[in-house]
């Protein structure tokens, strides 16, 4: 075999592939007397029939294997032998001529590129900080409290106020006709939670039991009901029942109820606490990982290969289309999603995939057996069985790899941390709960 690699442009190659003809024939004769043996046809016994018939019926689709195969362990080997890191599967088309005996191929790829990360104790990365304080533990508690609230009926004179439990019927009209979804009886809501929109509970705030009202209700444009969204209605509401909410009290029955260890209002805080914590502490890893990233991304220097991207492209899209299915969508498997309105986010994924390889192989940053299990234990620690979560996770290679990836990301966060000018700041716990990722 003889191999040329030539370079295109910037991440693209070619390499000739030549090929004996006879070693292809020679391969092509020993599978279809191996077929032969086994092949069943219409008038000829079970390994009867003649190898001149098998060749008709058999031979070109046996020929076209044999050349995929052949001219694909030619292209492997040439590639080992010239250390080319391939990205994506090569463009392979046969030359309209070759030399005597032979046949040549064209075989048109891309590789990986060279890495370059530029020094990073000139970067500046924003690290975020929060604490857990008295606040954030009332109002979990409160949260908790409303989870488990008890309601008791109004007196009959009673006006609806916030936090009562209202039973109505409603029913709405635009330009007089009613409409999908604009009617309902016996429906409940908390007034004051924003559950319905707040001219409805405007309306409804006051009223006693027995009351009937019609007020207009204007549907915001960007209202999740398509048909009604930026529309007028007309409504009549009849409130049938009030009903008072009672919140428990912050006691030992509230802590045992919520089946803390410690049934005390100590003991209740300090696993809310403890809990929000652990909650924080993710939440301040996944933010400055991405911040860290970002970094990368802007220190690094490199070329992106067009198959890696397609091939995240295309990932993407599949995902898009499974989610649609998922909703119920007809014909998600076949929607019209134009790779454009991935392919920025596919370019980082590809960026910052290489970018992070490259940093971990040139500073030995891969996850550890210790980190990992390290990891799953502070997993599982949340649940209430953190042995079975434990031997979940170390009983798929799927679930490894996955928490094995989150560590090397992590390891990758510690060590720019560790390179770069790190600009520390404090935000408060609703601050860091109300950002995304």
């Amino acid at each position: 075999m003889t191999v040329t690699v030539e370079t295109l442009e910037k991440l693209e190659r070619k390499i000739t592939l030549t090929l004996p003809v006879g070693t292809i024939q020679s391969e092509v004769d020993s599978r279809l007397k191996k077929l032969a043996r086994t092949v069943k046809m219409d008038g000829f016994r079970p390994g009867k029939v003649p190898m001149n018939v098998v060749a008709q019926r058999y031979g070109y689709s046996v020929h076209y294997e044999v050349m995929n195969d052949k001219v694909g362990e030619a292209f492997s080997q040439a590639a080992n032998e010239a250390k080319l890191r391939v990205a994506g599967q090569p463009r392979i088309t046969e030359k309209e001529e070759s030399p005597e005996g032979q046949l040549a191929f064209d075989a048109v790829f891309e590789v990986f590129p060279e890495v370059k990360i530029n020094d990073l104790s000139g970067a500046e990365v924003e690290k975020l900080s929060a604490e857990v304080g008295d606040d954030a533990i009332d109002k979990t508690l409160d949260i908790l409290r409303k989870q488990r609230r008890t309601f008791a009926q109004r007196a009959q004179d009673a006006v609806a106020q916030d936090d009562d439990r209202v039973t109505v019927d409603f029913e709405g009209k635009i330009d007089g006709e009613p409409f999908p979804g604009g009617k309902a009886e016996d429906f409940q809501f908390i007034v004051g939670e924003g559950q319905m929109l707040k001219e409805f509970e405007d309306a409804v705030r006051g009223m006693k039991a027995g009351d009937s009202r019609t007020f207009p209700l204007s549907f915001p444009a960007d209202y999740h009901g398509k048909d009604v969204a930026g529309k007028q209605a007309d409504f009549m509401v009849t409130v049938k029942k009030i009903e008072a909410s009672h919140l428990p009290e912050v006691n030992e029955q509230l802590a045992k109820s919520l089946g803390i260890a410690e049934a005390t209002v100590e003991g209740l805080r300090a696993d809310i606490k403890k809990n929000l914590e652990r909650e924080v502490k993710f939440r301040l890893l996944a933010r400055n990982k991405n911040a860290v990233m970002d970094t990368l991304v802007a220190n690094a220097e490199l070329d992106l290969p067009n198959a890696s991207v397609q091939s995240e492209v295309n990932r993407m899209v599949e995902g898009a289309r499974a989610e649609l299915k998922q909703r119920g969508i007809k014909d998600a498997d076949k929607a019209p999603i134009p790779d454009e309105v991935f392919r920025p986010q596919a370019e980082r994924r590809v960026r910052l995939g290489l970018v992070v390889a490259e940093l971990v192989r040139a500073n030995n940053l891969q996850a550890k057996p210790e980190q990992i299990k390290a990891h799953i234990d502070e997993l599982a620690a949340s649940y209430e069985k953190p042995a079975d979560v434990v031997r979940w996770y170390f009983s798929d290679n799927n679930r490894l790899a996955e928490v094995e990836a989150v560590v090397i990301e992590n390891n990758v966060t510690d060590f720019v941390l560790g390179k770069a000018k790190v600009n520390e700041k404090s935000v408060s716990f609703d601050e860091l709960m109300a950002q995304q990722g």
